[in-house]
């Protein structure tokens, strides 16, 4: 008789013992006195797993994440991609790679008892209190003005009086919208100074490409549309005006959506904008062009050579804009000189002939608090915008920690809500069950203004998962304090403190410790079982889906137009099998129930956003790429909870290590419950100024050389 799951079911179990990668069974009393069949199997590869509701919580031990995978780059790379694609050994390399890291057991060799779940399921939720109701069939701009009016009393005006020696800090979107409405300044005025800016930021040292498609001429027009609102007193709303940047697999016309690659425009014409889009523009929002990104999402540095380098020659002071062919045409007859896609992996100091001055420089963002160190992705663009003080907001996709690392990395705010809350429609990963659109802002109450504007479902998502109602918090509320000191907070200490540097988790308890002084929030410790499975079952459907959508391309000629690092996370994402796909969506179900039953204890789980701060730019990593899972496993290992099962989840910058890098916090809350993340968001915010006015690292300014200020009048 065959071992199948309904056997499991039937057994009663003895005793188990909790290992990382499932719950082994070590005694089972059978039906049938069936035990000669089990021990059959024990001694064999199959293990089963106990049913979810019968795990015991007390023998759950924490196993700290060892990734076994090389960390290759340049030419190294290159060969290593050449061996992987190819037919037999590089099904061998894969398979050696997927049975070092266990994969293979947990996937193939072991019984799941829990039926698969295929998009995240969410039971009903309570109701939240002390917030306003949104209605997601409304006009956005509608959406706004009510999300306005629930922030927190604030006087703009004050920003023009402070001391020009006060510490750095963002304008926020109010600041912007006073300044237009009180003639201070024009949307027109600040388009200029945009523009100005990323000329200067494009010619830096190295140089930081923030946007990948970017038209002066479309932005100037926006900003004299909007300019000619506030002249006639009928701005559309508190964003009409403010400059906003778009991640480049979200599209926005005219602009082509090419997700980071060469060639993928060619193949997915852009028609209309993305839902999301749209409703910003209904907004009056000034879309300024599309952001880079780690290509096709499918990494969390950043890395990005496409596009081959920037050339640029200055010709008696004159720049004259070009491509490498522009370069090619100058060298041989004026700099004579043997410049090769291999040895130029920075920006080289200018090569002098006569009155010509040749440049050049690789297509990777750059960390504004660092520029040799990465923004994280792979909303690199995006977060390193509105770091730099260009962008008061950006868009960006969240499948795999995609907005929340870049943002941590970069100090600033990154939100993804819960899986259907947005319309995906009109992004490049718009069928996936783990990616939703959302906001970058440098603040809390930036990043409500723009989620008021681009949440509602579509209408399949509304049938499938029946959202609640969305909802904000009432910030300008006297409850609202009262209603945070009745938050439950739940930490998994282990799971806290496993980071590279004590410094994180020292900044994010920290926070903690003035939330509980100041509010009164209650710290629960919790367990959570098997995270080990949790990022298995992330990677396999993220890489399946992924793979599944980008098979076509790849075997229609398109292989080496994808970046080496792409090449070989593909070669493992075609390696998964259906039984593969169907048993990570068992372990979705399994890790859904952990969860609801944690909700049950707590209203939100915190941990640091990211388990290191920004890391190092191998320099052959600008040319090549490069793929290192090792830093991917500390960036990632506390942000696919709420990709794998849909959960609201937003990152908070809460200080500085001794480097002078951004540490985030990350606020993980339950299905549809938005409003109680961002309220505790906004805390945490306040309650990091407040800490940092006393001494804390804050962030330099010569950093920001080129950064949006206001123009003067």
């Amino acid at each position: 008789m065959p071992w199948n799951r309904e056997r499991v079911h039937n057994c009663r179990l003895a005793s188990c013992n909790y290992s990382g990668l499932g719950i082994w069974i070590v005694g089972i009393t059978l039906p049938n006195n069936r035990l000669d069949e089990i021990l059959s199997e024990k001694m064999g590869k199959k293990k089963v797993m106990l049913p979810a509701d019968e795990v015991d919580l007390a023998t759950v031990k924490y196993q700290y994440e060892k990734i076994e995978a090389p960390h290759v780059t340049g030419f190294l790379l290159k060969f290593f991609v050449k061996l992987l694609e190819a037919p037999l050994i590089g099904s061998l390399i894969i398979s050696h790679l997927k049975k070092e890291n266990k994969m293979i057991e947990m996937l193939r060799n072991t019984v799941i008892p829990e039926a698969p779940m295929f998009k995240p399921e969410f039971p009903p939720q309570e109701s939240e209190t002390e917030v306003a109701l949104l209605d997601e069939d409304g006009k956005p701009e509608e959406r706004v003005e009510l999300a306005l009016k629930i922030l927190p009393d604030y006087d703009p005006a004050k920003s023009w009086s402070a001391d020009s020696s006060s510490p750095f800090r963002y304008w926020k979107i109010r600041d912007y919208a006073y300044a237009y409405r009180s003639k201070l300044t024009t949307p027109s005025i600040v388009a200029e100074r945009f523009i100005s800016a990323m000329d200067e930021f494009n010619s830096k040292k190295p140089p930081t490409p923030l946007l990948i498609s970017y038209d002066p001429e479309l932005i100037r027009k926006q900003a004299a549309a909007s300019t000619r609102r506030f002249e006639e007193g009928n701005p559309l709303s508190v964003l009409d005006g403010i400059f906003m940047a778009i991640k480049d697999d979200i599209d926005c016309c005219p602009h082509p959506s090419k997700g980071g690659t060469t060639f993928f425009h060619e193949v997915r014409p852009v028609e209309e904008d993305a839902a999301t889009v749209a409703r910003l523009r209904c907004c009056g929002a000034i879309l300024v062009g599309k952001a880079n990104m780690h290509e096709l999402g499918l990494g969390t540095t950043g890395n990005n050579p496409n596009h081959g380098y920037v050339a640029y020659i200055l010709y008696a002071g004159i720049r004259l804009e070009g491509v490498v062919e522009l370069y090619k045409l100058f060298r041989e007859s004026y700099c004579k000189v043997l410049v090769h896609s291999r040895i130029w992996h920075l920006i080289s100091e200018p090569v002098l002939r006569s009155d010509f001055q040749c440049f050049l420089a690789w297509r990777t963002a750059r960390n504004p608090h660092a520029p040799e160190r990465y923004t994280g992705g792979s909303s690199s663009g995006p977060a390193a915008i509105v770091a730099s003080g260009l962008c008061s907001a950006a868009l960006g996709t969240d499948g795999g920690g995609s907005v929340r690392i870049p943002s941590s990395l970069c100090g600033v705010v990154g939100l993804k809500s819960t899986y259907g809350r947005t319309d995906m429609r009109g992004s490049i990963c718009d069928s996936g069950t783990v990616e939703i659109i959302g906001p970058i802002t440098s603040t809390v109450e930036d990043a409500i203004l723009v989620y008021a504007a681009i949440l509602g479902s579509s209408a399949a998502d509304r049938i499938a998962l029946r959202p609640s109602l969305p909802c904000l918090p009432n910030l300008s509320s006297n409850e609202s304090s009262d209603v945070l000191g009745s938050v439950r907070l739940g930490k998994y200490t282990e799971w806290f403190n496993d980071v590279f540097s004590t410094e994180i988790s020292d900044k994010c308890e920290d926070i903690l410790n003035r939330l509980l002084e100041t509010y009164g929030c209650k710290t629960v410790e919790i367990v959570i079982p098997e995270l080990h499975e949790m990022r298995t079952a992330h990677i396999v459907s993220i890489g399946s889906e992924s793979a599944c959508g980008l098979n076509p391309d790849f075997e229609d000629g398109k292989r080496v137009k994808f970046t080496h690092d792409t090449r070989t996370n593909l070669a493992l994402f075609q390696s998964f099998s259906a039984s593969d796909y169907v048993a990570a969506q068992c372990l979705r179900r399994r890790l859904m129930y952990y969860h609801t039953e944690i909700f049950k204890k707590v209203d939100v789980i915190v941990t640091p956003t990211t388990g290191m701060t920004a890391p190092v730019i191998p320099p052959a990593a600008l040319s090549s790429g490069e793929t290192d899972l090792q830093v991917s496993g500390n960036l990632m290992r506390f942000v696919v909870t709420a990709n794998l099962l849909g959960f609201p989840a937003i990152s908070v910058p809460v200080g500085y290590d001794k480097q002078g890098l951004p540490i985030g916090l990350q606020i993980i809350g339950r299905p549809w419950c938005e409003a109680t993340v961002l309220r505790l968001a906004a805390a945490v915010e306040i309650q990091r100024r407040e800490f940092q006015s006393h001494g804390n690292v804050k962030i330099k300014e010569d950093n920001f050389k080129f950064m949006m200020t206001m123009p003067d009048e």
